[in-house]
């Protein structure tokens, strides 16, 4: 992108007028929130606060990966996911992730790197999510949240890539965090990991 560009990107910003909480969850506060546009007028935004996640892809020595499936509620269906969860007030996004991995896997992280972030619903949320991979992984018994029921599916990395693209693998967070952590993988290569 041309230095040129990003100094007219200024012209898209909106800004904040005032800021209305019209519902405060559990998880999710809903805004509805008057905004000036770069051309002066004023919109109505309508927007989700979220406190953030991490997404975990654990990799075992043998190159195969620990996916869960989990049904989801709001869609009706059990999807095949990485391990995830919210980020708890104050933790830091490498706690959440060795938590969630614990929590949902049963697997302790002997090492743990930060791949990179995404935001998932940037035209209604805040919410970040941040992508770890875990190796050296311990196995122990699984500490599930007592609302939250989920299978473990160790499948090899590339079968996980081939569902991507066969359509079994549909979650957006965990399309995203394994296809970041290939990257990522192919560069840094702590074990040789198969992608095809």
């Amino acid at each position: 992108m041309k230095l040129s560009t990003w100094a007219n990107a200024n012209r898209l910003v909106e800004s904040p007028i005032e800021s209305n909480l019209q519902f405060k969850g559990k998880l999710l506060h809903l805004y509805v929130d008057t905004a000036a546009m770069p051309d002066g007028k004023s919109s109505t935004r309508e927007w989700i606060r979220h406190p953030g996640a991490c997404a975990v892809v654990p990799v075992f020595r043998d190159g195969s990966i620990m996916l869960v499936k989990q049904f989801r509620y709001p869609t009706n269906q059990i999807f095949f996911e990485v391990p995830a969860g919210k980020i708890d007030a104050h933790e830091p996004p490498e706690k959440t992730a060795q938590r969630e991995t614990e929590e949902e896997t049963g697997l302790r992280a002997g090492a743990l790197e930060y791949v990179g972030h995404f935001y998932p619903g940037i035209g209604y949320s805040d919410e970040i999510i941040h992508i770890y991979t875990a190796w050296d992984l311990e196995q122990l018994d699984e500490h599930t949240d007592a609302d939250e029921f989920l299978i473990n599916v160790r499948v090899p990395y590339k079968d996980a890539i081939h569902m991507i693209s066969m359509g079994d693998i549909t979650d957006a967070k965990t399309i995203c965090s394994l296809l970041k952590t290939k990257m990522w993988w192919e560069q840094h290569s702590p074990f040789q990991v198969f992608f095809s």
